[in-house]
């Protein structure tokens, strides 16, 4: 896995860490002796820290080495890095760190022995080795220690219901006056008097008969309009809603965060990109 110095892997790594800077700061051990500098980083193609450079001062013993990170404690607001004992005997065992030293797979091993304990049980396999196998080597105490990430911009695409308006439906009365036309019929009495046929005749005596109280009766009708209100359905309404379906396009400018891997000196770096 290939590995980065801090500002390869990224120049504004001081604004990701808030400002504190890891470089520079003075390693100490648990019991407060001083035994050298930060010079640098490296973090693998995560971000993650695994080695600290250390510019070391161990009684007058002065090369620069490669600390695993789980043995340092990061301690910022005291701009001081703790380490669980570095002795003499090791800085002289590891192998001297140079900014050209190409740090591969035998590199980091030969480092990793001098620091791995004794009653380690771990066989060391190229095809097979991990940093996970490691975890006091390796592991990272997120409180101490911080991972450089890479940022990208995504557009996210979702929708909510908002309410429009509203539609209200009643009814109300309304008056208006209507006409209607019956005929109807009227029977009225006509009285008419027209000369006799047999004006002139003298009539027999006997035959005259004078009386007082004839009546002659005609009933009389006429037809008279009957005229009501009745209700009749005249139509339905039936209210419903329909969804209408549409498209909504939208851009904006988004951004991402690539890397930035400058080296020095002749070396081979692959980049491994791990997909998450």
């Amino acid at each position: 896995m290939p590995l980065y110095k801090l500002e390869q892997f990224d120049p504004n790594y001081r604004e990701t860490f808030g400002g504190d800077d890891v470089k520079g700061l003075e390693l100490y051990t648990e019991g407060g002796v001083r035994v050298g500098t930060v010079a640098d980083a490296l973090v693998d193609q995560n971000g993650r820290f695994r080695y600290l450079v250390i510019d070391t001062s161990v009684d007058s013993l002065h090369k620069k080495i490669l600390l695993p990170i789980g043995l340092s404690r990061i301690n910022y607001p005291a701009k001081r890095v703790y380490v669980d004992g570095l002795s003499k005997q090791q800085v002289e065992n590891l192998v001297e760190y140079r900014e050209d030293t190409i740090v591969d797979e035998q590199y980091e091993e030969s480092v990793r022995s001098v620091f791995r304990s004794p009653t380690s049980n771990v066989i060391y396999d190229r095809e097979t080795y991990s940093y996970q196998k490691e975890p006091t080597l390796y592991d990272l105490n997120e409180q101490y220690h911080q991972t450089l990430r890479l940022y990208e911009e995504r557009l996210i695409a979702s929708k909510h219901r908002i309410k429009t308006g509203e539609v209200a439906v009643s009814k109300h009365v309304e008056t208006e006056t209507a006409h209607v036309s019956v005929p109807i019929q009227k029977e009225r009495v006509v009285i008419e008097r027209v000369p006799s046929t047999a004006a002139g005749t003298v009539v027999d005596p006997n035959e005259a008969k004078f009386q007082d109280g004839q009546v002659a009766r005609i009933e009389v009708y006429e037809e008279t309009p009957d005229i009501h209100k009745e209700a009749f359905v005249r139509e339905e309404v039936r209210v419903r809603k329909v969804v209408d379906r549409d498209t909504v396009e939208a851009q904006d400018t988004i951004r991402r965060e690539e890397l930035d891997i400058n080296t020095a000196g002749e070396l081979h770096v692959s980049d491994t990109r791990t997909e998450g």
